[in-house]
């Protein structure tokens, strides 16, 4: 490690997580030293071999925050609970908002020179016509549907309090949808390419979303130490897709006929509703969900204009980060 520590250490939480894994990389190819704080049962194959500095604990233990960010030069605060349900929904808001607090009170008390938030673009309302938005459209709290969306709208206006209170030298960044290599878990999204992959989703509903890979998100997260401005908002997003063009193509590079049935919305409810019944006696995340289905209403189109304009941010095709992901499921063995 020491051979690539010339630009100081960088402190990361999220390293094991999907986009956290990518950032770590890119740190370490560019000089970085990574010290990173991962949870005990976070899954570390996404660790081996980076030479990562590893410091094991919770981001909402504020000792062990604030003690393992000593002489750091700047921060990465990429971990968040991603999910869209849970047993117990106010776990997701505790780790999301506790631990941001936890993390942005370290950085204000070791006196780091920069700090990276990752928020995510769940905090901006997205347009009734599907037209894309910009970072000038927050999405207040009350709007928010389920308790991921609500934890990311109040961390990130945590966020922005520190920056304007306490003069705290942080960046956001919003990503939109990342897919790609090394989804481990994987994440919602990596869970559709792996069922279409598959087979298994037949039907679909009228939404939409952009697609982004994952290593351009943590291009726009090193562009952000690097090029932007405190306390501004940075979407890190790519292309925009319907579901129906994201399931045809994933459909082309399983080699499978794309699904053509179009779902309305009100018929998935009773679906989603059994799924969550079910998940609350295996205890395993549901693949379809309430608040995902009343989500489906909105097509999640963004606009990366900004970071392209003040950061150099560029972004690959989406049908090269869906190739980049499926490669990868396939080669892991996720496609059964």
């Amino acid at each position: 490690m020491s051979e690539k520590s010339d630009k100081g250490i960088a402190f990361l939480t999220g390293a094991s997580g999907f986009v956290g894994s990518a950032v770590a990389r890119l740190l370490l190819d560019e000089g970085f030293a990574v010290r990173a704080l991962v949870r005990r049962s976070s899954n570390p194959a996404n660790l081996g071999g980076l030479g990562l500095d590893v410091v094991e604990g919770d981001i909402r233990d504020a000792d062990l925050v604030r003690q393992s960010m000593r002489d750091v030069r700047c921060v990465f605060h990429v971990a968040a609970d991603y999910r869209l349900w849970a047993p117990d929904p106010n776990e997701i808001i505790r780790t999301n908002v506790d631990g941001t607090r936890a993390v942005m009170e370290a950085a204000l008390a070791n006196g780091v020179e920069r700090i990276v938030y990752t928020s995510s673009v769940a905090t901006l309302r997205p347009s009734d016509d599907g037209t894309p938005v910009d970072e000038q459209s927050p999405l207040a709290e009350a709007e928010a549907i389920g308790a991921y969306k609500k934890s990311k709208v109040l961390a990130e206006r945590l966020v922005e309090r520190y920056v304007a209170k306490s003069k705290l030298p942080a960046v956001i960044v919003n990503p939109s949808t990342p897919i790609g290599p090394r989804d481990v878990r994987p994440t919602p999204t990596g869970r559709i390419v792996i069922e279409a992959a598959c087979g298994r989703m037949p039907a679909y509903v009228d939404t939409g979303l952009n697609l982004v890979h994952v290593d351009d998100v943590a291009a726009g997260h090193l562009a952000a130490l690097l090029q932007g401005r405190i306390g501004e908002r940075y979407i890190l997003g790519g292309d925009d897709m319907t579901l129906g063009q994201m399931l045809a193509e994933i459909s082309r590079l399983a080699g499978r006929r794309a699904p053509t049935t179009r779902l309305p919305r009100q018929l998935v409810y009773p679906i989603a509703y059994g799924a969550e019944a079910a998940a609350r006696i295996t205890g395993r995340e549901p693949f379809a969900t309430v608040d995902g289905i009343r989500m489906a209403k909105y097509k999640m189109y963004f606009s990366s204009a900004k970071a392209k304009r003040e950061l150099s941010y560029r972004s690959r095709p989406a049908q090269e980060a869906l190739a980049d992901a499926y490669d990868w499921f396939r080669a892991a063995g996720y496609l059964k």
